[in-house]
């Protein structure tokens, strides 16, 4: 019988390119879950983090796993950590965790689940991309901000960051499942060049043929703007010390993780965004 892979977050950016991926290599068994399952597929099933009873029939045969904490909470570990027990007590041997390039090993949040996958499976491996493409085109406050009033709004400064289009971090994601061996316990994840805010508002003025601009503000500013979003005060000021990092270089570099590990380059954000609006 096939392997079984369990994929958390299975309707997200990330998730929904994940189980296609999976299914077109057509070896494995893939059983997508999310709060709300694509009622056409069979093998789909509901999946919540804020509630515990969902997590047994999720992880019932499961030999791998694509695992996507749950978003906009400071303390996932809370409730990730009962999970990735029953995980590894169910005979989950796989896991590849969908990270962050911002947030090492041990640090509070994602790096806390980091820590805990490390230490409890055999083979488990942390995605950790750059910032997502798709926040310039999605359900996002900077894709908000965009279609709204033309500018994007951040406290980056000039600092750089190597966006990257999420169907490379899922590509990734299969490769990392599918691998008859481990690529690797850490792969940092970046598109193909380094960019700011106002070079990526620069390339967005010229796919969408208007002009947009880049406001800088201070991260006292963004931490407010983000919870008159309706974000607690804590995360809001996680995010905001996010751009402040950024602001100061942190987040300036690229790798050759996704073609050293899928084959193929990745994708540039003119070329992403290309595709996007050709599609509308």
């Amino acid at each position: 019988m096939p392997d079984l892979i369990l994929v958390t977050g299975a309707t997200g950016n990330t998730g929904t390119a994940v189980v296609a991926g999976l299914r077109s290599r057509g070896s494995h068994v893939v059983r997508p879950a999310s709060r709300r399952p694509d009622p056409a597929d069979p093998d789909a099933l509901v999946f919540d983090w804020a509630d515990a009873t969902t997590f047994a029939a999720a992880l019932r045969g499961a030999t791998a796993m694509y695992l996507v904490a749950p978003a906009g909470e400071a303390d996932p570990v809370s409730t990730v950590g009962p999970f990735l027990e029953l995980a590894a007590d169910q005979g989950v041997r796989r896991v590849v965790l969908l990270s962050s390039s911002a947030i090492e090993r041990g640090e509070p949040g994602l790096g806390e689940i980091h820590d805990v996958i490390a230490g409890k499976f055999s083979e488990a491996t942390v995605l950790r991309p750059s910032w997502f493409m798709q926040n310039f085109v999605g359900d996002h406050p900077v894709a908000h901000s965009i279609r709204e009033s033309r500018e994007i709004v951040t406290a980056t400064g000039v600092g750089r960051l190597g966006f990257i289009d999420a169907d490379d971090i899922a590509a990734t994601a299969v490769e990392a499942l599918l691998a008859p061996e481990p690529v690797g316990e850490e792969l940092l994840l970046t598109g193909p060049e380094s960019l700011s805010y106002a070079d990526a508002a620069a390339i967005l003025s010229e796919v969408l043929g208007h002009h947009i601009r880049h406001v800088d503000v201070s991260p006292a500013e963004r931490a407010s703007q983000f919870t008159a979003a309706g974000l607690s005060e804590e995360f809001a000021g996680v995010l905001a010390a996010l751009d402040e990092r950024i602001s100061a270089g942190e987040q300036d570099f690229v790798t050759t993780t996704v073609r050293d590990v899928t084959g193929r380059p990745p994708t540039s954000l003119r070329d992403f965004l290309h595709q996007v609006h050709l599609r509308r």
